[in-house]
């Protein structure tokens, strides 16, 4: 499970066996949502508010390098880490 960015206590992971769409999980202490890269739909789960927002605005930000993750992963190779929210 690469850990692709970590900001404000939310973790940021992708998994290299998961099935499509691409897609990352994000977690905020009990709480888990999984993300279509694409659009950042929620395709699963729930955060609370501020913790969906600041993960739908990282999202958008680092759509690109989101789309080269789950590439790299698929191929067998490790991910490049994200830059966290600011």
């Amino acid at each position: 499970m690469p850990e692709l960015s970590r900001f404000f206590g939310i973790v940021i992971t992708m998994y290299a066996r998961d099935h499509p769409p691409p897609h990352f999980h994000a977690r905020y202490g009990e709480h888990e949502v999984l993300v279509d890269v694409e659009n950042s739909q929620l395709l699963r789960g729930s955060l609370p508010r501020r913790a969906q927002d600041m993960v739908d605005e990282w999202s958008a930000l680092h759509r690109t390098e989101l789309r080269a993750a789950w590439e790299a992963l698929r191929s067998g190779r490790p991910p490049a880490g994200i830059a966290p929210l600011e």
